[in-house]
């Protein structure tokens, strides 16, 4: 009996069985395992009755058939018929002779010893998987893939005829080099299925009708690393049959290859998608170009341990959603902040001011993320995601820190995308399976079986961040070509890395998770690499290979509400008072709640919410001890954090909120206000005398508190105790100024040369 492990090429196929990749054997054979229940009734039928039709009475031997051979032999002086039986051709594949009269003997002697050993359909088994069909392919599985481009089970009456003559003479009948020798065997096979009726009329004649049309088909090498990733996982397993969609495979390799043509030698691309529903592998690119060295191709990028960028935000709102520091619409502060020693910048440089968690997440602001991460704690979040699956490498094993949000750890793009399900999963998480079934107990040392779904999010704040993302635009910045599916929504975030190493999209709908990224292997920086730029446009390619039902997104849970808050509080609108609501927002909670506050003010010191008690006197102005004015009344006013002061209307700063301080507290108050010195209000600004530089604006330290911003027309400039004003167009400009405690000064000029 042949080793059935080291016998046969190792295969690993789609969840239908055919083969994506096949490993030949120690000696270069093609040989796919196959079992009697996998290969088509039409060819058994042709099989037995052209061969061996007595085959299951006769005990290994046909004394009638060697009795007519022989007698053929006698008369004509050439073979006319074998008298072989499918046993005694098992025993000549398994244990070679000469063609010689003590050969045949002995090849009858061991055709009994098998039909002692074995049952028929054991033999049947041996034969249907060593039978020679030409070169190095062995068996009937690897013969119809080969030449018909099919699983066994699948051939047509012609292909079964064709195959069942194939093994007499392998070489002198391959369909692909003789098409008319093959032809003409084939319909000796049908003229013999005629005769003892074993197929209808009908159909032989339609047999005859179809010409013999194959080719040698390379031996497939579809998901190629995740094929080796397989094999090196399983060692011992022979056939590896994984849930990967095969149509879904090959177009999404044709397209990753094409798409990558487009980008400098050096880059690569990888893709993975995933059924939610079980989170199984559907397609697995792991290079744009498996054959192209000068693009990595051998390098699996899908494993790889890359730099995220913003790619976690989406899970540290929907965690902050399910604690209860956030709502959808929550006021963030997108400001020049300091957190501790920790200064974050945005993509562009610039600052928004106020704006809803909704806009951060959608627009990927840094400075708002940062924000919440500080307010959730880093080893809170960092615990959250290695539940979620994410395993996160830092620099020299460094402990979590606010840098966790914008990319200061590592992760793979598979443990990205298997997170990243959560949104479409109603935030249940769980191991990622490539396997169709379960591999057998010895296959690896380390084989565990699959853990059961676990909760991440909450279905609410899963819907409401999934809600956020797909509220922005997938066709921003995208060519025409992407014009059919400019309305399709599906919730989505981009990241990029320091430097445009690595550009990223994730996106999840119902039914699906994709994950996408794009850079080069070897880690050097790619221009314009980010993730809107080079990760959506692949995306969008992705999914019109798809069909519009499995892009849908996921039901809203019951409990999820519009409701109308109010900044700058972020609180319900019907639990304030009036004068409170300066801005209203429609916001999308969980059970009508609405965290109670604002999240604190990173600059500012004394911050101790939005809500202010101001103590007044008899004429309704501010007063307090050091004015030696007595306190008539005290009033709580709503006012928006100091940091954004800047950004606000005129009507929303503090100086205009509250009430005015009394005359005899305001020279007091002077001494402690901010104010910009060295430049006066709407002057005009010339060159100095020798007309090279414009004059140095500096802040006096009176009220100064904490490191000072400075704006030039609303753009950071830089912090620092004075700012220098140069190249300026004509025209006029302002100049603003913030410090720690939030205080702020601006002043309008102009600049005429």
């Amino acid at each position: 009996m042949p080793n059935t492990q080291s016998d046969f090429a190792r295969v690993v196929t789609d969840q239908h069985g055919e083969p994506l990749r096949v490993f030949a054997d120690g000696n270069g054979v093609w040989r796919y395992p196959v079992t009697q229940q996998a290969v088509s009734p039409l060819y058994l039928q042709a099989l037995i009755n052209y061969e061996d039709r007595w085959f299951y009475q006769h005990p290994g031997v046909n004394p009638l058939s060697l009795i007519r051979a022989l007698g053929q032999w006698l008369m004509t002086g050439d073979v006319v018929s074998g008298g072989s039986t499918i046993t005694m051709q098992v025993a000549r594949i398994l244990e070679p002779h000469s063609r010689s009269l003590f050969g045949k003997c002995w090849q009858m002697f061991r055709a009994l010893q098998l039909e002692w050993q074995f049952d028929k359909n054991q033999i049947l088994e041996l034969y249907l998987n060593y039978a020679p069909f030409g070169g190095t392919l062995e068996g009937v599985q690897a013969a119809s893939f080969t030449y018909f481009g099919k699983s066994a089970l699948q051939l047509t009456h012609a292909e079964a005829a064709m195959l069942a003559v194939l093994p007499q003479a392998p070489s002198r009948l391959r369909p692909d080099r003789h098409p008319m020798r093959a032809e003409k065997a084939r319909n000796k096979v049908l003229n013999r299925l005629a005769a003892f009726k074993v197929w209808p009329n009908k159909l032989i004649q339609e047999a005859f009708a179809e010409p013999v049309i194959a080719q040698f088909n390379s031996h497939p090498k579809m998901a190629p690393l995740l094929a080796r990733r397989l094999i090196q996982q399983y060692p011992t397993q022979q056939t590896i049959k994984t849930t990967v969609n095969r149509q879904l495979q090959r177009n999404l390799e044709r397209t990753v290859k094409q798409y990558i043509h487009t980008f400098p030698e050096g880059t690569s691309a990888a893709v993975l998608v995933l059924n939610n529903q079980n989170l199984t592998v559907q397609a697995y690119v792991g290079s744009a170009d498996f054959n192209n060295n000068a693009r990595f191709g051998h390098v699996d990028m899908v494993s790889a341990i890359r730099s995220p960028g913003s790619t976690l935000k989406p899970f540290l709102y929907g965690i902050a959603l399910d604690q209860g520091l956030i709502h959808e619409q929550s006021l963030l502060l997108d400001v020049p902040s300091e957190f501790g020693q920790y200064k974050p910048q945005n993509f562009n440089q610039g600052f928004s001011g106020p704006v809803s968690v909704r806009a951060a997440l959608q627009r990927s602001l840094n400075v708002p993320a940062v924000q919440v991460l500080d307010a959730l704690g880093p080893n809170a979040f960092y615990a959250h995601l290695r539940s979620a699956g994410i395993k996160l490498h830092t620099v020299n094993n460094q402990a979590a820190n606010l840098s966790l949000i914008l990319g200061g750890a590592s992760t793979s793009l598979e443990d990205l995308t298997q997170a990243f399900a959560i949104f479409g999963r109603a935030g249940l998480t769980q191991p990622i399976s490539y396997l169709a079934a379960s591999p057998s107990p010895h296959s690896t040392k380390n084989n565990k079986s699959p853990n059961q779904a676990r909760r991440i999010l909450s279905p609410e704040a899963a819907w409401i961040t999934a809600n956020i993302m797909a509220g922005a635009s997938l066709s921003h910045f995208e060519t025409r070509r992407a014009i059919a599916t400019n309305t399709l929504e599906i919730p989505f975030k981009t990241g990029t890395s320091y430097g445009f190493r690595d550009a990223w999209v994730l996106a999840s709908t119902k039914d699906l998770t994709f994950g996408i990224w794009v850079g080069r292997p070897d880690g050097t920086p790619l221009t314009d690499n980010y993730g809107r730029q080079n990760a959506v446009p692949l995306l969008r390619r992705v999914l019109t290979l798809l069909p519009a039902q499995q892009l849908t997104l996921p039901p809203k849970p019951k409990n999820v509400t519009r409701n109308t808050i109010c900044w700058p509080l972020g609180t319900l609108k019907l639990l304030q008072d009036p004068n409170w609501c300066m801005r209203e927002k429609s916001a999308w909670l969980i059970n009508q709640q609405a965290p109670a506050n604002t999240l604190a003010d990173p600059l500012d010191s004394y911050w101790a919410g939005n809500l202010i008690k101001a103590q007044l006197n008899a004429n309704g102005e501010q007063t307090n001890a050091q004015c030696a004015q007595p306190v008539h009344s005290i009033k709580t006013f709503a006012v928006w954090p100091s940091s954004l002061e800047l950004w606000l209307p005129q009507k929303w700063r503090r100086t205009n909120v509250l009430p005015p301080w009394a005359r005899q507290c305001q020279q007091t108050l002077a001494l402690q206000k901010l104010k910009i010195n060295g430049i006066n209000p709407n002057s005009t600004l010339t060159p100095s005398y020798n007309g090279t530089s414009l004059p140095e604006i500096t802040a006096t330290t009176t009220g100064f508190n904490g490191k000072l911003h400075w704006f030039l027309d609303g753009q950071w400039r830089g912090e620092g105790d004075s700012f220098t004003l140069s190249g300026l167009e004509n025209g006029r400009h302002k100049v603003s100024v913030i410090d720690g405690a939030g205080q702020m000064d601006e002043v309008v000029f102009s600049v005429m040369e």
